[in-house]
């Protein structure tokens, strides 16, 4: 699969390692401690080097976006994976890279972000997204909710990832319109729920076709 996408692999390769090149055209302006993570209180409580900030984390993105491409390549049910699936998590690392590692350019250089909001919005717009292709997806072991009663039955892995896909917009359009008043444990709720919920579904699903 990877063969087949080695230009596609290589562009968004370079769009991941972008923030680079942005950190170092800003490398005056952006303080020699850079802020990376905040807390409840939407204010920075945890620092790296300016060095990192901008070398370092598109690299750790990079790595991880290298390890989704072979995680998904030696997939056993990789032929169940389709192209638009495929394409979507070939995007995934290299837009979340672009995008985080600007918002803390942004922040660093003095400009107020609240980002509780900027997390809220962006997440609920990726569980959008992941909403609408979630159902599309086959039986496989890399994506989806890869639970063993789903996995081993395809009219599971059907109606759970039906489900599953309209908990995700649920929840997406939810953290969008909740982001204005965004706090952590809200937050934390909307991610977690719409995940969980497919799961308990598949298992009730699994025993009333046994019972």
């Amino acid at each position: 699969m990877i063969r087949q996408h080695k230009k596609m692999l290589i562009l968004t390769s370079l769009i991941t390692l972008l923030p680079i090149v942005i950190g170092l055209i800003l490398w005056r302006q952006l303080p020699a401690s850079v802020a990376t993570h905040f807390g409840v209180d939407n204010q920075p409580d945890g620092y790296c080097s300016k060095a990192f900030a901008v070398f370092g984390l598109p690299v750790i993105m990079l790595v991880f976006h290298f390890i989704c491409m072979v995680i998904t390549n030696v997939d056993p049910k990789r032929k169940n994976i389709s192209e638009k699936v495929f394409n979507v998590v070939m995007w995934i690392c290299p837009v979340v890279s672009l995008v985080v590692c600007n918002i803390l350019y942004v922040f660093n250089m003095g400009y107020k972000l609240d980002i509780g909001f900027v997390c809220g919005l962006l997440i609920g717009v990726f569980y959008l997204i992941l909403g609408n292709f979630i159902p599309k997806v086959k039986p496989n072991y890399s994506i989806g909710f890869r639970v063993s009663w789903a996995l081993c039955d395809s009219d599971n892995w059907y109606h759970t990832h039906r489900f599953g896909g309209k908990c995700m917009v649920a929840g997406g359009i939810l953290m969008i319109v909740t982001a204005p008043f965004q706090n952590v444990w809200i937050l934390l709720v909307l991610i977690i729920v719409p995940c969980i919920l497919p799961v308990i579904y598949s298992y009730m699903f699994y025993r009333k076709t046994m019972g």
